[in-house]
């Protein structure tokens, strides 16, 4: 997985915006104003939200995630070398999970999830 990777992936997505909100080369994609993803600039990974602190634990005892730095238990870093099937499928429930807790409104303007 690259930064590339995550780009391709995540613009794909309907409303996903890409900021630097740190600097330092910060890559965070947020639906409505709100983190679905991010990479730090020099730990390797992608940090994503899970549905709950539960999930993110089995991710981490599993050996599919780590514990995401600085981020709420529920949230878990995929390392750069997750298979493109389990990147994409983390990548999709973030953002779904993320949408979801948005107005009904707002997620109407954001038109239907592929």
């Amino acid at each position: 997985m690259s930064r590339d990777r995550v780009f391709e992936i995540c613009r794909t997505f309907p409303g996903a915006e890409h900021s630097d909100p740190w600097g330092d080369g910060h890559d965070a994609w947020k639906i409505g104003g709100k983190m679905f993803a991010c990479m730090g600039s020099a730990t390797p990974g992608v940090s994503v939200k899970t549905d709950s602190i539960e999930t993110a634990e089995l991710l981490i005892e599993l050996g599919i995630g780590r514990k995401a730095p600085y981020f709420h238990r529920s949230w878990v870093s995929i390392p750069t070398d997750a298979p493109e099937e389990e990147l994409r499928h983390r990548l999709i429930e973030s953002y779904r999970i993320v949408r979801s807790r948005l107005s009904k409104k707002m997620q109407a303007s954001f038109g239907p999830i592929d």
